[in-house]
């Protein structure tokens, strides 16, 4: 088995903020591996020190089975990085943005042309080579920013958040162009705060809070496993219901307002709760990757 990524009991520390704690995984080469988890859980800064942006406090990281404090030089020609931040020149054209970041690749000139013009076809911006990074969307700059991450044709892809702040159309074209590169081969790593992303981009991921994984595996086995098949969830719910369901031994969670049950089998559950307990608010529905981050995380705001 080829390991693209190794991280053995990785820790980062900002005095006494321990803002990852002991993290170890792996990654495959041609697996998109996710890192999920709220505010302040450790998401960015474990992958901040995959790229060599943040140093390791202690432990053991290698890419490419290369030591990331020693041979980092090494390592950063193999990868491209989609950071959460746009950092698109904005007194460049849409062309010259990926033509320039060649640069810092020692990539011939010729060269990094063709590739651009490969790349904008890629994401279909064609069209649009000649325009200002002002005069994009903000769909069309995250598209740009995952093209220039591929300039020196990488074999691992870093993306942090990369569809945050997206309106649903723009997603779900940025999907389709990391599906195609993952059907490609190429190695991914990404973090996220949308469930349905990881859900359709990784093939396996872990769940983190507090700089310590949680959980690690395939999201529909997560899902299986923590939550079931189907959710219950009643608006409104009476004591008696509680009672019921506290004596029943189910696996549920109380909101005040809102009562959630984790079902294996739903639909006799919820036909004798519906038939015996509600009068209206009670929704049967599929469980999701959303559900099992909410149970294990919490659902209380971050700052």
């Amino acid at each position: 088995m080829e390991y693209i990524i190794e991280a053995e009991n990785v820790q980062k520390s900002f005095g006494e903020l321990h803002a990852v704690d002991g993290v170890s995984f792996r990654v495959k080469k041609g697996e998109s591996f996710g890192l999920l988890g709220p505010n302040g859980a450790g998401k960015t800064t474990t992958i901040r020190m995959i790229y060599g942006f943040s140093p390791m406090t202690s432990g053991s990281l290698k890419v490419f089975g290369l030591d990331v404090v020693t041979d980092w030089r090494r390592i950063k020609s193999r990868i491209g990085i989609c950071q959460q931040e746009n950092s698109l020149d904005p007194d460049l054209s849409v062309q010259q943005n990926l033509e320039v970041f060649a640069r810092y690749f020692d990539i011939p000139k010729k060269e990094a042309q063709e590739r651009t013009r490969f790349l904008l076809d890629f994401i279909s911006m064609g069209h649009r080579k000649g325009n200002r990074v002002t005069e994009l969307s903000g769909g069309l700059m995250r598209r740009l920013v995952i093209a220039r991450a591929l300039i020196n044709n990488p074999e691992l892809m870093i993306l942090d958040e990369p569809t945050t702040g997206l309106d649903p159309q723009s997603r779900h074209q940025v999907w389709e162009r990391l599906e195609e590169l993952k059907s490609r081969g190429l190695t991914i790593v990404l973090t996220t705060h949308y469930m349905e992303e990881a859900a359709r981009l990784c093939d396996r991921l872990v769940i983190v809070d507090h700089g310590k994984i949680l959980v690690e595996g395939k999201p529909g086995e997560l899902v299986a496993l923590y939550v079931g098949r189907e959710v219950i969830e009643i608006s409104a719910p009476s004591e008696e219901l509680l009672r019921w369901v506290s004596s029943e031994r189910l696996d549920y969670e109380n909101l005040g307002h809102r009562l959630i049950i984790y079902c294996k089998e739903g639909d006799s559950l919820f036909h004798t709760i519906s038939r015996k307990f509600c009068t209206g608010g009670c929704d049967l529905r599929l469980a999701t990757l959303e559900d099992v981050f909410l149970k294990l995380t919490g659902r209380g705001l971050r700052e």
